[in-house]
């Protein structure tokens, strides 16, 4: 048995009727996020360290700002800007000289409206009229108007009665207000089989995948597009925080996890198909990290780009939670060497990866795609393969992967040969 968490986003169906009040929490929302933003520059400039998310809600519950929000919505708030420092410092630690500290939230003289979160107290809801209540802060409690009726619609196969609601939140997104339903709920579902099969993670190829005795590769060529063309747009903008800068940013944002969502989708299908119950993951925690002599590790000026740009933590993540539900263990085990070392005899030599895509054994005389070569090897950390027990299997699969696209005209991945919008 085991706990899973899944977000499921609705409709407002009376709009008209709560969207004056959502405003006013999403404005809200924002100005608060402001006072907090200035509080930790204060501190920041005096001490040279900023503050944490506890600092902040202890130094700023008693402040205006803070009551025009529900509690627990202004505790997110202030939470959300301590992991913004924290992704900020994060960034910077893995060397991307490009990242900016979290900035204030404004258009001009007016503010945005920002994500409103509503915990455990701060929402009640009604399954049977398909409706929430959120309640508002003491500031904009008006007469017999403690709280807001959203009334709601979800995707015909959600019943959210089979979850146990941990949080809602009010977002806008394309001039409405939706609303996201973070949920839990109790699974125990059996594995699709006791196959084991491995990934390894990059940077060409975001993902290849061994069955042992196939092998899938899965470019990573439509989000590299994406992360340039978003780079190069941004730089045009006078302002990093200005308004086209910042939508930018979103569609980014919005386009890398939709990419991220549906590989980890298809190589979840791709294991189910194939009866796999153990899925193993190449760890790359230590990829940004210094090398053996305290540099940072080169990847090359594209490397280096790609490699702080593309999300392989948030892969991770969506990997595992996609393959929870359908009974398959993720077990992430370390990389080390797994490019060096020839699956098919185990030999290893730093010099037998001869060219970026090509592995050459010189002891056994296997060739195979370099990163189906890693997976492999990486697959045989939990369960070895019979190519290395003195038996006679034939290899060409790790030759000759089968490649799978992302379909830009549908959003989803798809064999080569099917594949047949591929414009940016």
């Amino acid at each position: 048995m085991s706990r899973t968490i899944r977000t499921f986003e609705a409709t407002i169906t009376n709009q008209r009727q709560v969207r004056g009040d959502l405003d006013q929490l999403g404005w809200a929302a924002s100005k608060l996020w402001n006072v907090g933003r200035y509080y930790a520059q204060e501190q920041w400039d005096e001490t040279g360290e900023i503050p944490d998310d506890g600092e902040l809600k202890a130094e700023l519950k008693s402040h205006e700002r803070y009551t025009d929000l529900h509690s627990q919505s202004s505790q997110r708030v202030l939470e959300e800007l301590a992991e913004a420092f924290n992704g900020w410092f994060g960034k910077r630690r893995n060397g991307d000289d490009r990242a900016r500290p979290p900035g204030y939230r404004k258009n001009g003289d007016s503010h945005p409206r920002s994500t409103v979160s509503f915990k455990a107290a701060g929402f009640k809801h009604d399954a049977q009229f398909t409706r929430v209540r959120l309640s508002k802060g003491r500031n904009l409690k008006e007469h017999r108007s403690d709280f807001i009726l959203c009334e709601y619609q979800t995707r015909p196969d959600v019943d959210l009665t089979e979850w146990d609601i941990q949080q809602v939140r009010a977002v806008y997104k394309r001039d409405e207000w939706r609303l996201q339903f973070v949920c839990r709920t109790t699974i125990d579902p059996e594995p699709p089989g006791d196959e084991v099969a491995g990934v390894d993670l990059g940077i060409c190829n975001f993902a290849a995948v061994s069955f042992g005795g196939e092998s899938v590769l899965y470019p990573g060529g439509a989000l590299k597009e994406d992360e340039y063309y978003f780079t190069k747009k941004k730089a045009k903008c006078d302002d990093s925080s200005s308004r086209e800068a910042t939508r930018l940013d979103r569609k980014r944002t919005g386009r890398r996890t939709h990419f991220l969502h549906a590989l980890s989708k298809a190589l979840v299908e791709e294991c189910v198909e194939r009866g796999v119950g153990t899925l193993v993951v190449g760890d790359l925690d230590g990829i940004r990290e210094d090398d053996e002599n305290g540099d940072s590790r080169n990847w090359g000026d594209h490397g280096n780009l790609d490699l702080h740009g593309w999300a392989f933590d948030r892969f991770t993540t969506l990997l595992e939670y996609k393959a929870e539900a359908e009974g398959i263990d993720v077990e992430l085990v370390s990389e080390r060497d797994t490019s060096k070392s020839c699956s098919a005899c185990d030999h290893t030599d730093d010099s037998q990866r001869v060219e970026r895509g090509l592995y050459v054994c010189d002891e056994c005389g296997t060739v195979a795609n370099a990163d189906v070569n890693g997976a492999e090897n990486i697959r045989q950390k939990v369960l070895p393969s019979l190519a290395t027990d003195g038996g006679d299997r034939d290899n060409g699969w790790l030759a000759q992967p089968a490649v799978h696209l992302f379909d830009r005209s549908e959003g989803v991945f798809a064999p080569r040969e099917q594949v047949v919008n591929r414009e940016p």
